[in-house]
């Protein structure tokens, strides 16, 4: 796991060999005294203790070193963590981002900044929007960052269906778009060539309200380039002169400023996006989140070399120091101990709670975890709901007066669970998960109370005799029942969870049914299937031709369709128009007088 640790071998080999030559050379006696006279003038003990110091250091140095690499040689689940954070990029597509101040244009080295802005994406959400005269979203917030790079080469001025630049209205439809998703803390990156005098007020107004931090990205130059026209020529002002549009970075640095954010022209590098979404003050996010799916990971076992480490590190001592450790064979074992010493040594006990969980045994887990939060939801997922309760409590947050509302309801105490509820609304008025489970759980208290109201009717009819014969309703539900059947974890808490016992019970209940049905079509067709007429013959040929002809068919249509061009810009155009003749309808339109 760790292999630039085995270059730490090669030291130990070499001053293996240099302890070794050096052991050689001091015993090396035999050129100068006589073989009969040599054996009584040394100590022959001696002389080979020396020699075996250069084995048990190289075995040891060797030992450490693998240990230290990380062995493995098995994989563990390990759960997937996503980030929350959520980036929405902003793309100016009115009519200067032609200029060709920038090789090739504007828009062509946008676009490829963008790119190398997706390929950074590993993680978070991300949407885009363009915008001319009016705004309009490409992608909403999404993790499939290949989609966006595949949308991005149709994005051109020539599609936007209605000219000009209103960038105060992408920046709001960022936020919205921000604010549907449910993220509170967002970021908005603006890459555009100019905002004019009287946007600057209406981008801040479109900020006002939000937490979302805002960069922006200036594209082109200060002296600016003509502007060329599909059919040739250049773009001409009313008085005949050709528009040239620059850069104007002193209203992008105030609009920045303004709203607390960085301001960085466009770099041939990526020092731009380096220092535009640094996350030191422009925080893209902290929030992660558990995925439902798992990733195998290699397990490090390099502690166990640390056994055989021991091993040559004790024969080193003086004789007789390892009688010491004898007694420490026969002292006896705790009994009540829940985790072995050998874990002790290697994991606290938030991480082996954390292993018990990873292996299924919650139980295990919230009686290892410190972490009361951690030990909620072992218990929560053990069915052990009250104690899940107990564990959410020590905790005086909006998430963890959440979490206690669904262990709550999960218990059957729908009180105790509508209060916590509206505890985490009070301390966050925008959770939306929170306000759900509390409308479903006042649904639960009404049914409850409206059930209890008709069988006490009931009961009182019944001891009155008015209706002596007339029995109960076989499907009234008791009390109770409107609580096992729905219960508001199931919407918001725990969306990989599902209960195990309804779900076997209904198929059960099917393959039950169909085994009846296939029971009644078997008596139903009582002759053997083996035995077949001639007319069965030529209906079987039949329906063969009929595939034979179906398949054919479907081949060509394949055909067919390989033929047809692929053009995402020609579907953005219409789906651009579209929303702008409704908001024209809505009487929305732009009242933006330049073209470019």
């Amino acid at each position: 796991m760790r292999p630039e640790w085995l270059w730490a071998a090669l030291p130990a080999l070499l001053l293996a060999a240099a302890l070794w030559h050096r052991a050689r050379s001091a015993g090396n006696w035999e050129s100068v005294i006589a073989p009969e006279l040599l054996a009584p003038l040394l100590d022959g003990d001696r002389n080979r203790a020396r020699r075996n110091v250069a084995p048990a250091i190289l075995i040891i140095w060797l030992l450490a070193t693998f240990a230290t690499a990380g062995p493995s040689w098995q994989q563990i689940p390990q759960p997937i963590h996503q980030t929350e954070d959520a980036l929405v990029v902003v793309l100016d597509l009115s009519y200067s981002m032609v200029a060709a101040d920038l090789e090739p244009s504007r828009i062509d080295r946008t676009r490829q900044k963008l790119l190398d802005l997706l390929a950074r994406r590993n993680e978070g959400q991300t949407g885009l929007i363009a915008y001319a005269g009016d705004a309009h979203i490409v992608t909403p917030l999404t993790d499939d960052t290949p989609t966006i790079a595949n949308l991005l080469p149709a994005l051109h001025p020539t599609i936007m269906p209605v000219p000009g630049s209103d960038p105060a209205s992408a920046v709001a439809e960022a936020v919205l778009l921000l604010r549907s998703a449910g993220i509170r803390d967002g970021s908005i990156l603006l890459v555009t060539d100019g905002i004019g005098d009287r946007d600057l007020r209406a981008l801040q107004d479109s900020l006002n309200g939000s937490t979302a931090t805002l960069a922006i990205m200036g594209v082109g130059t200060p002296t600016g380039a003509p502007l060329p026209l599909p059919r040739g020529g250049f773009l001409k002002d009313p008085q005949g002169g050709i528009v040239m549009p620059g850069l104007e970075e002193r209203n992008l640095r105030g609009a920045a400023s303004d709203a607390g954010g960085r301001y960085m022209r466009m770099q041939i590098d990526d020092s731009d996006l380096d220092y535009l979404l640094a996350e030191d003050e422009l925080t893209l996010g902290t929030r992660t989140t558990e995925l439902e799916r798992t990733a195998d990971t290699w397990e490090d076992q390099g502690y166990w070399l640390v056994v055989l480490l021991l091993i040559p590190a004790l024969l080193m001592f003086r004789r007789g120091w390892l009688m010491g450790l004898t007694p420490l064979i026969f002292m006896p074992a705790a009994e009540q101990a829940h985790a072995s010493l050998w874990d002790d040594l290697w994991l606290t006990r938030d991480q082996q709670g954390q292993r018990a969980l990873q292996q299924d045994d919650p139980e295990t887990a919230a009686t290892l975890f410190k972490n009361r939060d951690w030990a909620g939801t072992a218990a929560y997922r053990g069915g052990d709901y009250e104690r899940a309760a107990q564990d959410f409590a020590s905790n005086d947050t909006a998430d963890a007066w959440y979490n206690r509302g669904n262990a709550l309801a999960r218990a059957g105490q729908l009180d105790e669970a509508a209060a916590a509820y509206r505890e985490s609304l009070r301390r966050d008025p925008d959770a939306e998960d929170a306000q759900q489970n509390l409308e479903l759980v006042e649904n639960l208290q009404q049914q409850q109370e409206q059930q209890q109201q008709q069988s006490s009717e009931d009961q009182g009819d019944e001891g009155s005799g008015q209706q002596p014969e007339q029995s109960p309703p076989e499907d009234q539900q008791e009390p109770g029942d409107s609580q096992g059947e729905q219960s508001p974890s199931d919407d918001a808490s725990e969306p990989g969870e599902q209960d195990a016992n309804e779900d076997s019970q209904e198929s059960t209940d099917a393959s039950e049914q169909e085994d009846q049905q296939q029971g009644r079509e078997d008596q139903g067709n009582p002759q053997d299937p083996t035995q077949q007429s001639p007319g069965d013959e030529l209906m079987n040929m039949a329906q063969q031709a009929a595939t034979d002809d179906d398949l054919e068919r479907d081949q060509a249509m394949e055909q067919w369709l390989r033929r047809v061009p692929d053009d995402p810009s020609g579907l953005l155009r219409e789906k651009f128009r579209y929303e702008s003749r409704q908001r024209q309808q809505q009487g929305q339109g732009t009242k933006d007088e330049t073209y470019w």
